[in-house]
């Protein structure tokens, strides 16, 4: 190696050296520097990370990066309520935020920044922000004040806003008829024991004829409640009440009031009601242009269509002082009136359907076949929706009235229940769609069914014939419906609700490898699946898979795990009335501006055809018209001499419980211009047989919407009502044939 090079090598040695010792020495009088250095965050990065956080309303992290200054000044309750205090008062519905620069220096720095906020009812406030920064513990601090907020606002101002809201907006039938509107009304109630005894009988029908609650819902309290107390019973517009002649009788009690009145039995679960807007949601309110002191839509219509109904509030929003005193006006807007609504149900029929009940629990939906508009829809019991309301005397009650089990639920929409033998009607569709069976196929039907080996199942006519036995003392049985069926098409089958026919069809399909044809079908037609009526809350139900042979006949017969709502079984009976077309339920016909032309027309919608052929549907015709024409049939005892032409479907469901769940469904085929046709389903919670207890309640609905009014009592009644007023029982019914 040459010397020069030596010496390079010397020099580099050296030089490497001295670095180390820089490195690890520290000169007297000096802190000892870190092994390394993290650096700050950008000024940016923290002021959008603030930013970010106020977009969200994340007060906490918002107050996590203030200054130690400024938390010492403000506790994080505190600012995060005068936060709250001027969003609310602005109707904030979104912040966007834009960083114009940033200035840093070591250890402060600034940056400035625009802050929009889109409100809902002034529109976008925009303004522009200076903030400084802090260095602290590695950290880009904010020095806040109340001035970053609004510049309006700092030293402690605030904001206020003076609001004046518009009238609701009405509800009303198909007819224009009323069904929700502002009025002037009374609260009515009896004084226990304070009306002359021959004039009760005048009084108790007056009242309940004007409030439409039966006299059967209040005469135990007033005869059983001490003298002198009140027994809240009902509510009617001051108009009416006037010119009843009721407001003559001593003990009758009426109490004005003016507020949102809903009259009597119009379909209370699915219109609904309005309640004060709660404490806990006061903040969401008010950032949506309320005053946070309004009553708001609860369930059903009023809460689906609560922007529609509300209108929009005039507001004045003024700069403060900190006592709240207005010194400028920041932003006005006038008032949007509200709009109302018009419904495809029909107030006459809905208030006669739901007597109809008369608080049996269950439901009803009566549907326009070619349509898909629900002209009724009863889930009883039913609440008095007025009750809800404070400004009514008869408030008062209100906590007895919701002890009444499930009042509230709308169980045409949102009950579940399984369907008993109506599902025979989606086995036959499935049985004839397989090919292994015919509308012609003729089975025996017997009182058992012994096709799975140890098994034993048993038709509705056994049961019968071991009924008449115990009533008879004799060892066989004569009565026509405690007899086999014997050979039967599967059209009969469907006609006499044969229970070994449909067994034989579950367990064939099942062992052919078909074990999703019966469930396939069933959600073809529109069972297990959400039926898109959007208005009010509804329930999907439940169609399960068989899980082998003995589940597969459990289901056939529309039993098991499976789940249905009254509202698919209209549905789907309306599709078989019309030639297969499943409508989307329709609640809601317009939507009318304050003045004007409607501002928006819902027509009826197809939502899919039933998945069957031609002669299926043809089949499934034949054996519904032969369910209430066939002297054979289950409803012919109903539907025989009925003058309005029908066709349905018995059904009675195992429930759990002693007595199961009552079906009827069915349809007209009337094909008049004045009356479109209809479908109908009933059901009777836990009351026993379809045929005794659904089928009279859809046949009083047909003679409702056909002829005006009920045409012939119950099997239980002596008067057109479920609870005789004048003896005060229930009449056992006289059994008629079906399972």
């Amino acid at each position: 190696m040459k010397p020069a090079r030596w010496i390079y090598v010397l020099v580099a040695v050296l030089l490497l050296l001295a670095a180390c010792n820089r490195a690890t020495e520290t000169p007297p009088g000096l802190p000892t520097p870190s092994t390394y250095n993290t650096p700050a965050p950008s000024v940016e990065t923290a002021i959008r990370s603030f930013l970010d956080a106020y977009c969200v309303l994340d007060y906490a992290s918002m107050y996590a990066m203030l200054s130690e200054e400024s938390r010492a000044a403000v506790t994080e309750e505190a600012f995060a309520a005068r936060h709250n205090e001027i969003v609310n008062a602005m109707s904030l519905s979104q912040i966007d935020y834009a960083i114009q620069s940033t200035l840093t220096n070591p250890d402060d720095a600034q940056a400035a920044y625009r802050i929009t906020y889109k409100t809902i009812l002034f529109g976008d406030i925009s303004r522009d922000f200076v903030v400084s920064m802090t260095l602290q513990n590695g950290n880009w601090l904010i020095h806040w004040h109340d001035g970053l907020i609004l510049p309006e606002v700092a030293g402690g101002k605030t904001l206020v806003t003076y609001y004046t809201i518009p009238t609701r907006g009405n509800i009303y039938d198909r007819n224009g008829e009323a069904i929700a509107i502002q009025t002037d009304a009374y609260a009515l109630g009896l004084v226990a024991g304070a009306i002359p005894g021959d004039l009760e009988d005048a009084a108790f029908r007056k009242l309940s004829n004007l409030t439409g609650v039966p006299t059967s819902r209040f005469l135990e309290e007033y005869f059983n409640y001490p003298n002198g107390l009140y027994v809240p019973v009902g509510e009617a517009t001051t108009e009416a009440t006037e010119n009843s002649g009721l407001l003559e009788f001593s003990g009758v009690q009426a109490i004005p009031y003016t507020s949102r009145y809903y009259f009597p039995n119009a379909a209370q679960q699915t219109v609904g009601h309005l309640l004060y807007i709660s404490e806990e949601n006061v903040n969401e309110y008010r950032r949506k242009g309320y005053s946070g002191g309004e009553r708001v839509g609860v369930q059903g219509i009023e809460l689906w269509a609560e922007d529609i109904l509300r209108g929009r509030n005039a507001a004045t929003l003024y700069v403060a002082t900190a006592d709240k005193t207005p010194e400028t006006v920041l932003a006005q807007v006038d008032s949007q009136p509200a709009s109302s609504l018009t419904l495809t149900i029909d107030r006459d029929l809905q208030q006669q359907a739901q007597a109809a009940m008369d608080g049996l629990p269950g439901a009803i939906v009566v549907m326009e076949v070619n349509t898909g508009r629900i002209l009724a829809i009863v889930s009883s019991p039913a609440p008095d929706t007025n009750w809800y309301d404070p400004a009514n005397y008869n408030f008062i009650a209100l906590g007895d009235m919701l002890s009444t089990p499930a009042i509230e639920k709308n169980r045409a929409t949102t009950g579940t229940y399984p369907l008993g033998s109506v599902f025979k009607i989606i086995t036959m569709a499935a049985a004839i769609e397989s090919g292994i069976f015919t509308p012609d196929t003729v089975y025996n039907c017997p009182y058992t069914y012994t096709e799975i080996p140890g098994v034993t199942l048993y038709d509705w006519t056994w049961e019968r014939c071991e009924n008449e036995k115990a009533e008879t003392g004799k060892d066989t049985c004569s009565r026509p419906n405690s007899q086999p069926s014997g050979d039967l098409t599967l059209v009969q089958g469907l006609m006499r609700s044969c229970d070994p026919w449909f067994y034989h069809i579950g367990y064939t399909l099942y062992n052919a490898g078909l074990t999703g044809s019966i469930t396939d079908m069933a959600k073809g037609f529109g069972l297990g699946e959400l039926t898109g009526i959007e208005q009010v809350e509804e329930s999907a139900g439940n169609i399960p898979l068989p899980t082998d042979g003995l589940n597969a006949t459990s289901l056939a017969i529309g039993q098991g795990n499976m789940l249905v709502t009254p509202l698919q079984v209209a549905d789907f009976i309306a599709a078989i009335a019309n030639g297969g077309t499943l409508y989307r339920p329709q609640l809601v016909e317009n939507i009318l501006p304050a003045v004007g032309d409607p501002i928006q027309v819902f027509k009826p919608e197809a939502r899919g055809t039933l998945p069957i052929k031609p002669e299926t549907l043809q089949a499934i015709q034949e054996g519904m018209r032969a369910v209430a024409e066939n002297p054979r049939g289950t409803a012919y005892s109903r539907l025989g001499t009925f003058a309005i032409p029908t066709a349905g479907k018995t059904g009675t469901a195992e429930s759990g419980s002693a007595n199961p769940q009552a079906w009827f469904a069915g349809y007209s085929l009337v094909n008049r211009p004045d009356k479109p046709d209809i479908a109908v389903a009933v059901i009777v919670e836990n009351q026993g047989e379809g045929s005794i207890w659904a089928l009279p309640i859809f046949r009083r609905v047909m003679e409702i919407y056909f002829f005006g009014s009920p045409q012939t009592v119950y099997p239980w009644e002596k008067t057109f009502g479920l609870i005789d007023p004048e003896y005060g029982i229930i009449v056992t019914p006289t059994p008629t044939p079906e399972p």
